[in-house]
């Protein structure tokens, strides 16, 4: 039985502005995601990737196109249905946004705020114990300015897994941090997702984590294309 895709994209395109402003970004994109994939999508500043991101994430609203994430078409779909969609999926992005009046534990336990069903004892227990995954045991009652880099980037990634998202997306989640940093955020948030059963889709310039991915695409000029898998050694570190 073939698994449906948790990501299908049928031709999406995108446009900024109005009138003689009105500017084309994405172009007729094309493709599937099933679950359990890692997909690092790659290419240049301003090539779309983000704003792509944007509409899987339900952030931005689809024009054109078909966009269906965990079987909900995004085109045309209600708000309610929207915010249903977004309560599936975890973001991690480049600068933390991380709210600095609040410790650890507590900018993890606010992403479970939406889950009306989950106690705030047992809110309390699982973000503590995401947190001690990510190697913060200790840093769980500390406030994001007595944190280094990529200790907020721990944070950050146990705030998007701690409501075990069927999806997580990450925009540049390496972009702020040193190589070894950087590494072991990413290795941390794929071994955390994989015992989560989860699909991750990133976005990165960050070539020494691309052989972490099982499939590599690439954005450019709004357009998407697949990289061969082999590929990949050619961009290992």
């Amino acid at each position: 039985m073939i698994t449906p895709p948790v990501i299908a994209i049928d031709h999406v395109s995108h446009f900024f502005g109005k009138g003689r402003l009105r500017k084309q970004v994405l172009f007729e994109i094309c493709i599937d995601i099933h679950p359990g994939e890692v997909v690092i999508m790659s290419g240049p500043s301003g090539s779309g990737k983000t704003t792509l991101l944007t509409l899987i994430g339900a952030l931005r609203s689809t024009q054109v196109g078909s966009l269906q994430v965990l079987g909900q078409q995004l085109k045309d779909a209600r708000t309610s249905d929207l915010e249903q969609v977004r309560r599936y999926i975890g973001y991690i992005f480049q600068a933390h946004n991380l709210l600095h009046s609040l410790t650890a534990r507590q900018n993890v336990q606010m992403s479970l705020d939406l889950h009306r069903e989950i106690s705030p004892a047992v809110a309390y227990q699982r973000s503590v114990d995401i947190l001690t995954e990510v190697g913060l045991a200790e840093w769980v009652n500390y406030y994001p300015h007595e944190l280094s880099g990529g200790q907020k980037q721990r944070v950050a990634i146990a705030r998007a897994l701690v409501s075990r998202p069927k999806i997580v997306l990450a925009d540049e989640p390496t972009a702020s941090l040193d190589k070894q940093s950087g590494r072991d955020v990413v290795e941390l948030m794929q071994r955390l997702a994989k015992q989560q059963g989860c699909t991750i889709l990133m976005v990165t310039h960050d070539t020494r984590v691309l052989d972490v991915a099982d499939r590599l695409i690439h954005m450019e000029d709004g357009r998407l294309s697949s990289l061969d898998p082999d590929s990949l050694v050619a961009y290992s570190p």
